[in-house]
């Protein structure tokens, strides 16, 4: 294989792919990039079973092949080369040589060979979604996907695909984020995505008004972005049935400035370390209150709000509610209370259905 192509273009191929690479495994070649050259194009890839990415550049192709290199030595060289175009060739003896400017280097290669066929998904297309609104989608719920490996189903984003709706749901037990935007789908259909996934997804997206195909079917999910093809395994598993821990109805609503909470609960938040833990006390009465004690101190914090109905005080792990009122990206939200241990619903303030959050109070000891 022979080959020369722009440095910015390779450079900026190898960290997409590299994503889905995996440090350390028992195939080494799952360690490297597959490139593959012919025609006028070089395609690389990067797979670590469960995740594979996929770009295509232009290339001066003198010699069509395919070779595996490791991914973090090619990605470092590239990065480090003079601007310009650069030379990849590769012969019989296991070696490539890679030259930029003056530069040249001698590595190692892997045979395309031992490198793992992907997949064939078989998956139909599903939808098509501009990138800021899938975008906007994942960034509002990837905070509140689980953890813990016990239910490996709440590890990932549910993907609730109707013809006229496309809903994401993440909850790990303490929390739950919905989000919903109008589409236009070709079939009904709910996956569970891995949130890996998800967040590399994410990186990947082009500009807000690129067009985003997903591709999906039982097993696996595709994504089509720009240059860059996701594929990926779907978790298995059964998804909380999640429209039946909202509450429909309210006892207490309050109307706030999100950065005046935020900015409340972060100084509160101060005298809060990981080895002194101890939830916020908050009153919704003719203020919201908030109060904390642990070890280091004790605080007191107030400011004004709207609210109507009864008056309430919850215990709220800080964290939590920190990373809801973080990922709402509006100016005000509303707080829907039916007492002091039910889940608290967060959402707009100006009932715009953007998005649904729940957070579980904690029980705290009466002083």
């Amino acid at each position: 294989m022979n080959i020369v192509c722009d440095k910015s273009l390779l450079s900026a191929a190898i960290d997409g792919v590299s994503r889905a690479v995996t440090l350390r495994s028992s195939i080494p070649a799952l360690e490297g990039i597959l490139l593959k050259a012919d025609g006028f194009q070089l395609t690389l890839t990067g797979y670590d079973l469960e995740m594979a990415i996929t770009t295509t550049i232009e290339a001066n192709v003198r010699q069509p092949g395919e070779i595996v290199l490791s991914a973090k030595l090619l990605g470092d060289m590239v990065r480090r080369l003079p601007a310009g175009d650069i030379d990849i060739t590769t012969g019989d003896g296991g070696n490539a040589t890679i030259k930029g400017g003056v530069a040249e280097f001698d590595i190692l290669a892997m045979s395309a060979a031992d490198y793992p066929d992907l997949p064939n998904p078989g998956a139909d297309r599903t939808l098509c979604i501009k990138a800021g609104t899938l975008r906007d989608m994942i960034e509002k719920t990837l905070y509140a996907v689980s953890q813990d490996d016990k239910k490996p189903a709440h590890t990932g984003e549910l993907f609730a695909i109707e013809e006229d709706k496309l809903t994401v749901v993440a909850l790990d037990g303490y929390r739950l984020a919905i989000v919903e935007r109008p589409i236009t789908a070709q079939k009904h259909i709910r996956i569970i995505i891995p949130a890996k996934t998800l967040t590399e997804v994410n990186k990947l997206l082009g500009e807000d008004d690129q067009d985003v195909y997903i591709s999906a079917n039982r097993r696996f999910v595709v994504f089509e972005a720009g240059s860059y093809v996701i594929l990926s395994r779907l978790i298995e598993g059964e998804f909380l049935n999640y429209s039946n821990v909202i509450p429909s109805g309210f006892k207490t609503r309050v109307v706030l400035e999100t950065r005046d909470f935020i900015d409340t609960i972060e100084r509160a938040s101060l005298i809060i370390t990981e080895r002194l833990k101890n939830p916020l006390r908050i009153l919704f009465d003719k203020k919201v209150t908030v109060r904390c004690q642990t070890n280091l101190g004790k605080v007191v914090d107030e400011f004004d709000a709207d609210i109507e109905g009864e008056a309430v005080e919850i215990g709220f792990n800080n964290r939590y509610l920190l990373d809801a009122l973080r990922n709402a990206r509006c100016d005000k939200v509303a707080m829907e209370m039916t007492g002091a241990l039910s889940p608290v619903k967060i959402l707009p303030a100006d009932d715009s259905n953007d998005f649904i959050y729940l957070v579980l109070p904690v029980r705290f000891k009466n002083d």
